[in-house]
């Protein structure tokens, strides 16, 4: 049987709905919203001295911001032009000029003066430059010899000892697999990627779960499911975008429930600016919220599939769609005993949630023949993630609702191309069209002409780790490539970060823009390597969204700002090769990048298509509009999987809490406002319930203090609706307080959650001299979160 295709964008609905309405007041006006119309013309005014470039870039080349995939200004979804915040908010960064001499030569020190919004401002990075050790100041050097440092050094060391990592700063799927091939072809399975930090998980549980990791749905089955349910996500201030597909699918009827500790704004009241219905009255997104612990996720969803059983004790089939799970899942009986003995009490204890609102969800998702099951990091970043997800897809699968119009599965991704980067395999874990199996390693050898290495290669966290390894040690990371990212300010312990990225004797950083991280020490230099935009790329370069729509994006000509000897990503890692390994570099050269497309149509199956993606506008879905079509599993039998997973125990104490980072006006570690303007929070407020004030005397607006072993983090309190026991912190401010070393136990992405306890800051302050916080021996630590 063949594949559904997607049938394209739809129309959006005429006629307004009042029901949905925040307010008969124009324009919101008295209540905390975005000001999106005032940002916009803010932006405009930023970009004014290259206008033009700006204005091409937004209409014609494909969004380097959130994962939705919007093409010039229309996507695959609804009919019309779209724009948004997190868009224009990145735009700069594209058109931006060369920061001034004066500043980038400037002594170190005054460099380290700025943080790293301030340095995005200072302009982009214009040629290659050096810091070796003991200079006070960058200095600049021609491509050649930047590169002939970088591949000496490679050649004197075990290919065990470097490491590659990729950032989701607009990468196209072209950089992502060249690098990926440059890699291997070097001798190093060290590679990884963004999604580390924030998907893997979802990737890991879906295979195991349904046999494939992406998402299975489209925007377009939001449209009209009876139920759209966001786990943990902010999608709103994610991706603003998809708060039109929320109106949309509110008009044909679909029910938003949000189930999060706290109750965000933008997921309850959200003024769209290109709609004009609800940017003059708002939309009321959620219709409800269900307000779980940080960490009772797996809890609140074994107490739905506890009523389902017992609805079905009563009346067979009222809750389960046992046609769907007998021909197409395993493992029943295992999952139903596994809930069965989870007590209510236990499920009440870890989910935060009554019994009576537990089962009102778990009634209206069994009276629903269509669900869509969207999450991000709310679940993902936890050291119990998997099963987190795995549980999600439990009740997909229990219900059936995979695999058709309306219903399915979504990790919803916060960046452009993020989803390719494992497909094109950026990551220790995979190779484009499959894991690292024997059998895969045998087919991409053929592709690709040349033997991979077979040790299996580090998650980031674990190269990080390994710097710091003794001098001889095999796996000692001496040099690190860096395509974008600041680990400074996205891994945990950014104490420990600093450290080691000044323990590395070379580390290059291959970007468009300077971050805290690039004016850390080295022991032997710091090399920088200015990079194309993915708009500035020759040929243009792909990005795969959240619903597998992979776009073409165009090279835009006429940016007045050029950076003159910028060179594309993809270019600069065959270059690399080319001096490492002159005589066999040729099995990694590429003519251009049509050729690039070419060689991924072949070596990742599902990406047969790329290959004819040449002008403005092209895309193709791969996989077709679902996957799993029909309840068919791309598993050896066929069928999806039912996981027994148990409630995590977080070792909590009574008077602790458990505190999550949370996004403000960001996109991921780059900070656009000091002050959410969804909440009104500032970057060192700590959300917390009016409830636990009261109960420690903190008034709000106080100064308190969030300490735990590893590390203290002074702010201020916020009241806000979040459900008591949990706070709330901003990433990446908050960081300190999370330890190194902890991951998920099999995806390998960092665990952003820890227990913490809560102070009055005059009260710890005077604490302070008869009892300090003792800093915890690592080999005595149990894994908590």
């Amino acid at each position: 049987m063949g594949k559904t295709l997607h049938p394209g964008p739809q129309k959006k609905a005429k006629m307004p709905a009042p029901e949905h309405w925040v307010s008969p007041i124009p324009f919101g006006l008295g209540k905390i919203k975005p000001k999106h119309i005032r940002d916009t013309m803010k932006i405009a005014w930023d970009n004014r001295d290259n206008i033009g470039y700006a204005t091409n870039i937004i209409t014609k080349g494909v969004c380097d911001g959130c994962a939705l995939g919007v093409s010039g200004l229309y996507d695959q979804t609804l009919e019309g032009p779209h724009v948004c915040t997190t868009r224009m908010n990145v735009l700069r960064l594209n058109t931006m000029p060369a920061i001034k001499p004066e500043i980038l030569h400037a002594d170190i020190d005054e460099l380290r003066k700025y943080d790293s919004t301030e340095l995005r401002k200072l302009g982009r990075i214009p040629y290659p430059m050096i810091r070796r050790k003991g200079e006070r100041k960058f200095s600049r050097i021609n491509w050649d010899e930047a590169m002939d440092l970088i591949a000496d050094k490679m050649k004197k060391l075990n290919p065990k000892q470097y490491s590659f990592y990729l950032t989701a700063r607009g990468i196209t799927n072209e950089s992502y697999y060249v690098a990926a091939k440059v890699a291997r072809f070097l001798g190093t399975n060290h590679i990884d990627n963004a999604s580390r930090i924030c998907h893997a998980p979802s990737k890991t549980a879906l295979k195991r779960s349904i046999g494939v990791g992406a998402s299975t749905s489209n925007y377009l089955d939001w449209i009209g499911t009876d139920v759209l349910l966001f786990w943990g996500s902010v999608a709103s201030n994610a991706s603003p975008v998809s708060s039109k597909y929320m109106l949309e699918a509110k008009k044909k009827g679909t029910k938003i429930i949000v189930v999060n500790p706290y109750r965000e704004p933008a997921m309850d009241k959200y003024w769209i600016p290109s709609n004009p219905e609800s940017a003059l009255f708002g939309t009321k997104i959620a219709d409800d919220f269900y307000q779980v612990n940080i960490g009772g996720d797996i809890a609140f969803m074994h107490g739905i599939m506890k009523h389902w059983f017992a609805m079905e004790e009563k009346d067979y089939g009222s809750a389960i769609n046992h046609e769907f799970v007998q021909e197409h899942v395993n493992g029943y009986e295992e999952l139903k005993s596994k809930v069965q003995e989870q007590s209510w009490d236990e499920i009440i204890e870890s989910s935060g949630v009554s019994k009576e609102r537990i089962i009102e969800l778990a009634e209206l998702l069994a009276n629903s023949k269509n669900a869509v099951y969207a999450w991000a990091l709310g679940l993902t970043m936890h050291s119990f993630a998997t099963d987190n997800i795995s549980q999600v897809a439990n009740l997909a699968l229990l219900r059936g609702h995979l695999g058709r119009k309306h219903a399915g599965l979504m990790p919803f991704r916060g960046h452009s191309s993020v989803q390719g980067s494992g497909e094109m395999g950026a990551d220790p874990f995979v190779l484009p069209g499959g894991g690292w199996d024997a059998k895969n390693v045998e087919r991409m050898e053929q592709i690709w002409g040349f033997e991979l290495p077979r040790w299996q290669g580090d998650i980031v966290g674990v190269t990080l780790e390994n710097i710091v390894l003794p001098e001889d040690h095999e796996r000692k990371v001496k040099l690190y490539y860096l395509s974008g990212g600041n680990f400074l300010e996205t891994m945990p312990d950014p104490d420990f970060i600093a450290h080691a990225l000044s323990e590395l004797e070379i580390r290059v950083h291959q970007d468009i823009i300077l971050n805290t991280s690039t004016l850390v020490d080295a022991k032997e230099a710091v090399i920088v390597l200015p990079a194309k935009t993915r708009y500035e790329q020759e040929d243009g370069g792909t990005s795969t969204s959240t619903e597998r729509m992979v776009y073409f994006s165009p090279e835009i000509p006429g940016n007045k700002n050029k950076i003159e000897e910028a060179r594309a990503e993809w270019k600069i890692y065959i270059d690399l090769a080319k001096r490492v390994k002159p005589e066999t570099a040729h099995l990694v050269d590429f003519a251009d990048g049509f050729d690039i497309r070419e060689e991924i149509a072949k070596a990742n199956p599902d990406y047969e298509g790329i290959q004819h993606l040449k002008k403005q506008g092209d895309v193709f879905q791969w996989g077709g509009a679902w996957l799993c079509e029909d309840g068919i599993c791309p598993t050896p039998d066929g069928r999806g999987s039912l996981i027994p997973v148990d409630i995590p125990d977080l070792n909590k104490k009574p008077e602790q809490f458990v505190v999550t980072s949370r996004r403000g006006k960001q996109f991921n570690s780059m900070v656009y406002k000091e002050v959410d303007p969804l909440n009104g929070a500032g970057r060192y407020d700590v959300l917390m319930s009016p409830v636990d004030g009261q109960k420690l005397s903190i008034a709000e607006g106080e100064g308190i203090v969030v300490y735990n072993g590893f590390g203290v983090f002074q702010g201020t309190a916020k009241f806000v609706d979040i459900a008591p026991g949990n706070i709330e912190v901003h990433f990446p401010e908050g960081n300190f307080l999370l330890p190194r070393g902890r991951y998920e136990k099999f995806a390998g992405i960092p665990d952003y959650n820890i227990t913490v306890n809560v102070e009055k800051a005059e009260r710890y302050n005077a604490r302070k001299d008869t009892q300090y916080v003792e800093k915890p021996i690592a080999d005595l630590e149990t894994e908590v979160s």
